[in-house]
């Protein structure tokens, strides 16, 4: 088998030129939003004229949530940007996902939010059939699922869990049959066969295994089909995190799960990913190219980092000045709590680490007491998304986080025994949130993966 080399990118989340962005209900909107909005399709423009001009690798993986919300003029114009790209010479395969699907689509003006023509899920296939599925070697039209021949020697198996009627559904026996029957014909014909799927099979940091949206429903079920019979890695987005998580299966066979950030959020990142044979897969990360907007004079990369932490400072800003904004946007508002939330607010904007970790009768290192809690919070929850988290054991932060995790370890024997990881997994809290805030496993950015 000679290398192979390949790009992936996910999570475009193109919003079309046409449609608009701007007003103070939108301004509103993008306080609690991680990923940009009006600035996508500039984003997409410069991510894929980087493409179009690569010698690289003429191939082009996309992971999923083509469009910003389902909206029929993003899916136009994104499948004409898709259109100039394979025009260019590049072979591009992709997946679908429930932002692909119309769920209400919108955008804003002055006078706020108003509801837009999107897309029904078979409609998908009219808009992508030159980009995956033309080149199906099979085709599982319920799902819109495919398999397709990437390079001589190589085959990709395309998992969408989206149906006509649901959005991110268990995978049918059916399915899984139909898969079953293309890993089988893979190996009778000498074929490595690599995955990609929307949603992650594995939880991409060990926090979000509590989050039931955050992967692929019955994930294990998944991926021991796929490693057992031969399938070790597998493309995701979804998370618009950057992470490479590897499990074994029962019967001892690796499965690489490489999730890889949104192109339109901090963290911006294409993967550059070369087969060197049928049992190692280098990754490589590339950051997001500088795109055309007016950015107060910042980077690209810096714009969107500052947008991701906007997210996180309101969301903690609200808790102490408006907690019923804060109430409304996880469930509903109950003026009963505004107390407890505001000065639970008020102390995780005001307090510093020293105190924080006062708090729970442990010292913080001298090198960061004094240093505001909410700056620490905040990179804390961005780290979690850009992957290789800082903050392990040796470290200033490390050690004193970890100190009053151990400090809290009886709390987390009650927590353990009623919290499940969102698929019925045993949790051990302790071990759970030490491996989110460092990390201590494979590189979430550049890896090098042995199956063997």
């Amino acid at each position: 088998m000679k290398p192979f080399k390949f790009f992936v990118i996910t999570d475009t989340h193109y919003f079309a030129k046409s449609l608009s962005a701007s007003g103070k209900p939108y301004e509103e909107f993008m306080d609690f939003e991680q990923k940009c909005f009006a600035e996508t399709p500039y984003i997409n423009d410069a991510v894929f004229d980087y493409l179009a001009h690569q010698s690289e690798s003429d191939t082009i993986l996309i992971a999923g949530d083509l469009s910003f919300n389902g909206e029929k003029a993003s899916h136009e114009e994104f499948s004409a940007l898709l259109g100039k790209l394979k025009d260019a010479g590049k072979d591009i395969y992709v997946v679908t996902a429930g932002h692909d699907i119309e769920q209400n689509p919108f955008e804003y003006t002055d006078e706020g939010r108003h509801y837009i023509e999107g897309i029904k899920f078979f409609d998908l296939y009219d808009y992508y059939r030159d980009f995956g599925y033309d080149k199906a070697i099979s085709f599982y039209r319920e799902n819109l699922s495919y398999v397709a021949q990437l390079a001589d020697g190589v085959r990709l198996l395309v998992l969408c869990n989206d149906s006509e009627e649901k959005k991110n559904i268990a995978y049918t026996d059916e399915l899984l049959a139909w898969a079953k029957e293309q890993m089988d014909k893979a190996k009778a014909d000498g074929q490595m066969m690599i995955a990609m799927e929307h949603y992650p099979v594995l939880p991409g940091q060990p926090i979000l295994s509590l989050i039931p949206d955050a992967r692929q429903k019955e994930s294990k079920k998944l991926y021991t089909l796929l490693a057992d019979n031969g399938v070790h890695l597998i493309f995701t987005g979804h998370m618009h995190n950057q992470s490479i998580n590897m499990v074994e299966t029962e019967n001892g066979n690796k499965f690489f799960d490489v999730c890889t950030g949104s192109v339109i959020g901090c963290p911006a990142f294409m993967r550059l990913c070369t087969i060197e044979d049928e049992n190692t897969v280098s990754i490589k990360s590339i950051p997001v190219p500088e795109f055309e907007w007016d950015k107060n004079g910042k980077t690209g990369a810096v714009y969107l980092k500052d947008q991701f932490e906007r997210m996180i400072r309101t969301l903690v800003s609200s808790m102490q000045d408006d907690p019923a904004r804060i109430l409304r946007k996880f469930g509903g508002d109950k003026p009963k709590l505004h107390k407890i939330v505001r000065i639970v607010g008020k102390a995780l904007n005001t307090w510093s680490v020293g105190r924080i970790s006062g708090f729970f009768f442990v010292r913080a290192d001298k090198s960061i007491a004094d240093r505001k809690f909410i700056e620490l919070a905040v990179d804390i929850v961005r780290y979690v998304f850009e992957g290789d988290q800082p903050f392990r054991e040796g470290t200033p932060e490390g050690d004193t986080i970890l100190r009053v995790f151990k400090r809290l370890k009886p709390v987390f024997k009650i927590l353990n025994k009623k919290l499940h990881g969102s698929q019925g997994e045993e949790t051990d809290m302790y071990e759970l949130l030490k491996n989110s805030v460092g990390n201590y496993g494979i590189s979430d950015n550049d890896a090098v993966l042995k199956f063997k």
